[in-house]
């Protein structure tokens, strides 16, 4: 009992960073209909800006953690206008965008091999990590409660924000038809801009916090293929089908490890991933997507 109160926390603690990272995907896909594969990039962007403004510039983890969300978010909106935007200028077919994510994703990975090395870093230990004790002698770490709950004040605040403010009505609309709401009077190009600007920071949070689970190198933003499992599982899209599809995988993945073996972990993942598009091709959440790419 107390390993699985344990894995069930890991589990929970890793799916939340999955959701930050779905979230990312799907909030693009909703708008704009393509999935962005550039979006581990802004993952590592995130853990890279920390990283240096804790080490070189002496930053206390708050202003460095800032930095990086906004450095992250920022780079987001840069690529979207000098990769995506002129693509959607020319053409509506999505595939291109695609496409062109592929290849930001590469370009962004090799800059920071070339910047930064390709050798492995760790972060100051500046977010704890000690062994947290729980009821029934089962045990955690303080990193998976912290990452937990940091997740569910960026999530709850993109709820509210999307709920409660004009850009979020906007942002709704536009899930719904985007040229609709260009016609409504919305400013899609600022509209999109501030998606992938709130993509990018999300996906900076995760970066940080993937970079002290695990260690910071330049393709740490392979990790996001799971967070897009995830997303496709929930239903792509979807945000509410994001959040779900990615503590199933989270807890999938610790229960596996803990359980059975840590080998199984991927197996069990691009499983669930088959298994859905069989039963339900449009996942938990989603709608129709036979026509997006």
């Amino acid at each position: 009992m107390a390993t699985l109160v344990q894995q069930i926390i890991n589990g929970l603690s890793l799916g939340s960073i999955y959701a930050l990272i779905a979230v990312g995907y799907s909030l693009v896909y909703s708008i704009l209909m393509f999935s962005n594969f550039a979006h581990g990039g802004f993952l590592v962007i995130g853990g890279y800006l920390c990283y240096f403004a804790l080490n070189s510039a002496g930053m206390n983890i708050w202003i460095a953690g800032l930095g990086a969300l906004v450095g992250a978010g920022f780079a987001a909106v840069l690529t979207e206008r000098l990769a995506y935007k002129p693509i959607r200028e020319r053409t509506s077919v999505t595939l291109y965008l695609l496409i062109a994510s592929m290849g930001m994703s590469i370009v962004i990975e090799n800059v920071f091999v070339v910047i930064a090395g390709g050798r492995f870093r760790a972060l100051p230990p500046v977010i704890p990590t000690d062994t947290v004790n729980l009821f029934g002698g089962a045990t955690t770490s303080a990193l998976d409660l912290i990452s937990l709950a940091t997740a569910f004040v960026f999530l709850g605040g993109l709820q509210i924000f999307l709920t409660k403010t004009k850009w979020g009505l906007a942002i709704r609309a536009a899930a719904c038809d985007l040229r609709v709401a260009g016609l409504m009077g919305v400013n899609t190009s600022k509209l999109i801009s501030l998606v992938f600007f709130v993509a990018g920071l999300l996906a900076a949070v995760g970066g940080i916090f993937l970079s002290v689970r695990y260690t910071l190198f330049p393709q740490l933003g392979m990790i996001t293929i799971k967070a897009f499992v995830a997303a496709v599982i929930g239903g792509l899209g979807s945000l509410p089908g994001a959040v779900v599809g990615s503590l199933i995988l989270g807890l999938a993945e610790m229960l596996t490890a803990g359980f059975l073996s840590s080998q199984l972990r991927d197996l069990v993942v691009f499983s669930l991933l088959v298994i859905t598009l069989i039963v339900r091709p449009s996942g938990l959440f989603g709608k129709d997507i036979r026509e997006k790419v």
